[in-house]
């Protein structure tokens, strides 16, 4: 089987199998939510796990543990790569992620197995999550390169036209951190300001917040391509933060942390 090799194991999350379980057995134990959530999209962060992965948790505690369907994760290509899909299955310490082929096929987005095999802790940084909690589910990973808002609505619509001929059962997640190396009063001010576009859906209001206020969340063109998505394609009405920490939470350091946060949208 042509998989993508799990490059960021032991750095960015642990590499050995009962490590990495023992520490997400952690943080979905201590998650708890105001009420059953069933998402159809879901923003999670993508640092290393010891920073965001209680974040993550909450992310992914907000679609039902029995999901079997697809994951559409869109995360920005940190290396600059352009729009590109990849038809490879994903390893991780838990096991092999497989990749929804025929979906893959049928989005209008190219396909670049190389890029995609490179270390990129947007994309790889969901994938222990998603095999913990959903082992039976599939991934159609995404790389979003230039974000803009023609092409985050380009990338939207042919996603929702794609889903809209397709079999596929599916939910869309966006990787993103948000606000990045500031000091933690700031970043939390900042945060709070963006999502509160996010929770009401409006793409265009967010997009204006993220460059208006130069904010650094480094996934802003990924939860714009989730919100579309998830108003045209289900639906959507509103968005729900379900956590928010920072690096300094966990490090004691706040002079200059980095944002998460875990929001549902349905």
């Amino acid at each position: 089987m042509d998989m993508r090799r799990a490059t960021l194991a032991g750095r960015f999350y642990p590499g050995e199998p009962a490590s990495l379980k023992e520490q997400l057995d952690y943080f979905f134990s201590r998650v708890a939510l105001p009420h059953p959530v069933d998402a159809c999209g879901i923003v999670s962060p993508h640092a290393g796990t010891t920073y965001s992965g209680q974040v993550a948790a909450y992310s992914y505690s907000a679609v039902p543990e029995n999901f079997e369907g697809t994951f559409i994760v869109i995360a920005p290509s940190h290396a600059g790569y352009p729009d590109c899909t990849s038809g490879l299955a994903w390893e991780t310490p838990l096991g092999v992620i497989e990749c929804d082929v025929d979906l893959v096929s049928e989005i209008d987005i190219r396909r670049d197995d190389y890029a995609h095999a490179l270390a990129e802790n947007s994309l790889e940084v969901q994938m222990p999550f998603i095999k913990y909690r959903f082992p039976g589910a599939k991934v159609v990973p995404v790389l979003m390169g230039r974000q803009t808002p023609s092409a985050a609505k380009n990338m939207a619509d042919g996603i929702v036209r794609a889903l809209r001929d397709s079999s596929s059962e599916v939910r869309v997640v966006a990787s993103s951190d948000f606000s990045h190396y500031i000091p933690d009063s700031e970043a939390r001010r900042l945060d709070a300001y963006a999502i509160e576009a996010v929770l009401k859906l409006d793409s265009e209001e967010f997009f204006r917040i993220i460059k208006e206020e130069g904010i650094s969340a480094c996934g802003y063109g990924p939860i714009t391509v989730m919100i579309d998505i998830c108003r045209e394609l289900f639906g959507a009405e509103k968005g729900e933060m379900l956590k928010y920490m920072t690096s300094g939470d966990v490090s004691g350091d706040f002079d200059q942390v980095v944002g998460y946060a875990a929001i549902a949208v349905f």
